[in-house]
């Protein structure tokens, strides 16, 4: 079997005056990664704290680019290190922080792993459904839970960008990572994404968007269409990752004569 990905990537600053998200990918024969940052923290600390965390994750698997949640979680907590130690070269990057969203994917074994830690998603869509979805590490996902309002809050409520962990703190680096890995299928799409994005594409949107795309980068295209229409003008950052799971029919072996 010959395991073919379909990317395409797009990051943009809306209605602000810097982009803040960050993101990135290294892709080889045998193992690939994709990461998303969102990044916070007055004075330019966010796209510091953001890029330095794509960085750090690119880096560490390219030096080994093995596939496993035991990867995923050295990954995440290099780059969590990477920030902190990046909070301590200037006073006004003390308090940054970001999210951040991995994909690894092993295209021997046809199989992969992910991780995120804040309110940056990571989906895969299957057989014309969301199959899997992270869940925000947010205080309105801690409420929703709990009782106290519904999913739509999750795009709605003023305080929805409240963070409960992020990358760049000793105390509270907690990631979700799959605790084992997940076996893909032909079709399979992943999507990751910082919350400037999904909230204002949302989970039918993405579905029915891919039914129609023709690839990955329209697929991306298509969805950002429908985030211009709908945010205001000083809306946040927005940044997509999609990938496209295919399998190629393998050439026939002819015999030597």
């Amino acid at each position: 079997m010959v395991l073919e990905l379909e990317i395409a990537l797009l990051s943009r600053k809306g209605g602000r005056a810097r982009n803040e998200d960050a993101c990135g990918h290294w892709t080889s024969e045998s193992g690939c990664c994709w990461v998303v940052s969102d990044g916070a923290g007055g004075h330019g600390g966010g796209d510091v704290a953001s890029r330095t965390a794509v960085a750090s994750i690119l880096r560490g698997f390219a030096g080994k680019p093995r596939v496993s949640p035991e990867v995923v979680q050295q990954l995440m907590a290099g780059a969590n290190e990477a920030i902190v130690a990046e909070q301590k070269t200037r006073s006004e990057l003390h308090d940054m922080r970001a999210t951040g969203a991995v994909l690894l994917i092993d295209r021997a074994a046809v199989q992969a792993v992910w991780g995120h830690l804040g309110d940056t998603r990571i989906y895969l869509l299957r057989d014309g459904r969301v199959h899997f979805q992270t869940r925000d590490h947010s205080v309105m996902q801690s409420m929703v839970e709990a009782g106290f309002g519904d999913v739509a809050s999750l795009r709605r409520h003023p305080g929805r960008n409240m963070l409960l962990y992020a990358l760049g703190s000793r105390e509270d680096f907690n990631p979700d990572i799959t605790p084992a890995p997940v076996a893909l299928q032909a079709g399979d799409v992943f999507l990751l994404c910082s919350d400037g994005f999904w909230d204002y594409v949302e989970e039918m949107d993405m579905l029915r968007t891919l039914r129609g795309a023709g690839n990955t980068e329209a697929w991306l295209a298509a969805m950002e269409s429908i985030l211009l229409g709908r945010a205001t003008g000083n809306h946040d950052n927005y940044t997509a990752v999609g990938v496209r799971v295919g399998v190629a029919p393998e050439h026939p072996r002819h015999p030597v004569t």
